[in-house]
């Protein structure tokens, strides 16, 4: 059997959830793949910046204890001293771009964990890494599997729902996680740029991917104080809100809210909402409220919320007996080893190049089809940091005449370029 050997940097959290029982899962069930039939996929090595996570987790999967674990700033190069075909990048989002840049210069496929990277710049180099070594440079966005945006997307695609005019979207996530587990990590970072990016994807990937309408501003304010300093640079919440302007001058524009100092004892572990309205039509979804509550007496409510998300995942007994973990969370993964091991066995080599092509066109997950969010993602970094810096309020034009994004602020004629070639 042909194996897919992968590697993986970054221990927290999203390892915990989403890696490590997709790699359990596949112990049980190799990976069927197009033309090449069952591939094996081996976890090599993993790596971290503290390894402080490693003995906990390696007690809860044991069969970690046969990993190679590295720690340190130099992690990701001892991950790439073994022969991988793939390596995932699951740590803080803006410690992506040097590892991902030497694995892809290296030939190695690379899954990056959203957002891919934090400026266009760094997403070029990345995509010109990919186009010469023929390595994938893929990203996950987990969200894009969940039921309800699979739902939604395919009533746009079939024109069910026509012409999108305004969307809101909110994500806030508990205290104990900005406080506890990415405390760490979390100086100078805001939770925009780290959750918001599931809806930026989401309105771009479902609206306006094949579309003649184009991103055409970003705004952006923030509150701070309860994660950081009430002048510092870290974000408790953030208000984003951006703007495409169709062929006919029409606009749409969504405003999309997140923070992660909501109640550690609000129900369900994040509140997750959106709205979008049609020029014929109107979606809600509340994704905490799925039509399932359940509460259970002296339950801790971090462990066990009154309102669970099974579209995320979870441990199911199926009606046969066989006891797995499933959901969207773990999909996207599988998904993504898929695609790997497909270019790597799914057919002649003389036809190698044919399946890079057909795998770098698929725009819900490749790098370069991430750039109109990479530039959400610039500009509200850009955004921020002059607000940190005691200049609120700014506005990012994007494809302006003075450059792809080019920052402003109220009563000042200066503009500021902030990426110069057209986004």
């Amino acid at each position: 059997m042909q194996r897919l050997k992968i590697g993986i940097l970054g221990l927290g959290m999203i390892f915990e959830e989403t890696y490590a029982p997709c790699l359990q899962a596949l112990m049980d069930q190799a990976l069927s793949v197009r033309g090449a039939g069952l591939i094996e996929v081996e976890l090599v090595a993993v790596g971290s910046l503290t390894g402080k996570r490693w003995p906990a987790l390696s007690q809860r999967f044991p069969w970690l204890q046969r990993v190679k674990h590295y720690q340190g700033e130099s992690a990701h190069e001892a991950l790439l001293s073994h022969e991988l075909d793939l390596i995932c990048i699951a740590t803080p989002d803006h410690c992506h771009f040097a590892p991902a840049l030497q694995a892809l210069k290296a030939g190695v496929h690379v899954l990056l964990e959203k957002p891919s990277v934090l400026a266009l710049d760094q997403c070029d180099q990345l995509c010109e890494a990919s186009e010469a070594n023929r390595a994938l440079a893929k990203v996950v966005y987990h969200k894009l599997f969940d039921p309800d945006h699979q739902r939604l997307r395919t009533l746009v695609h079939d024109q069910v729902l026509r012409h999108v005019n305004v969307g809101y979207c909110t994500l806030l996530e508990p205290k104990h996680i900005s406080r506890s587990q990415f405390a760490p990590w979390i100086r100078g970072r805001n939770p925009a740029t780290y959750v918001g990016i599931h809806y930026i994807k989401l309105i771009h990937f479902t609206f306006f991917q094949n579309s003649e309408a184009r991103l055409s501003w970003v705004q952006a304010e923030g509150q701070r104080g309860q994660v950081g300093d009430a002048e510092g640079p870290t974000w408790d919440a953030v208000q984003l809100r951006m703007g495409y302007t169709y062929p006919d001058g029409r606009e749409a524009i969504f405003d999309i809210h997140t923070s992660w100092v909501h109640p550690d004892n609000a129900p369900g572990y994040v509140d997750q909402e959106v709205q979008f309205r049609f020029d014929n039509g109107v979606w809600n979804a509340d994704q905490r409220r799925r039509g399932v509550e359940v509460t259970v007496e002296d339950a801790d409510p971090k462990c066990f919320k009154s309102t669970p998300n099974h579209h995320y995942n979870a441990d199911l007994l199926a009606p046969h007996g066989q006891r797995s973990r499933r959901g969207y969370g773990l999909e996207v993964i599988r998904q993504a080893f898929q695609e790997a091991a497909y270019l790597q066995y799914g057919g002649p080599v003389s036809q190698k190049e044919q399946r890079f092509q057909e795998l770098s066109a698929l725009s819900y997950n490749d790098l370069r089809a991430d750039r109109p969010c990479v530039g959400v993602v610039q500009a509200l970094e850009a955004i921020l940091d002059y607000h940190a810096q005691g200049q609120p309020h700014g506005f990012v034009w994007v494809n302006h005449p003075q450059g792809g994004l080019v920052l402003g602020f109220p009563g000042k004629q200066d503009l500021i370029p902030l990426y110069e070639p057209n986004v």
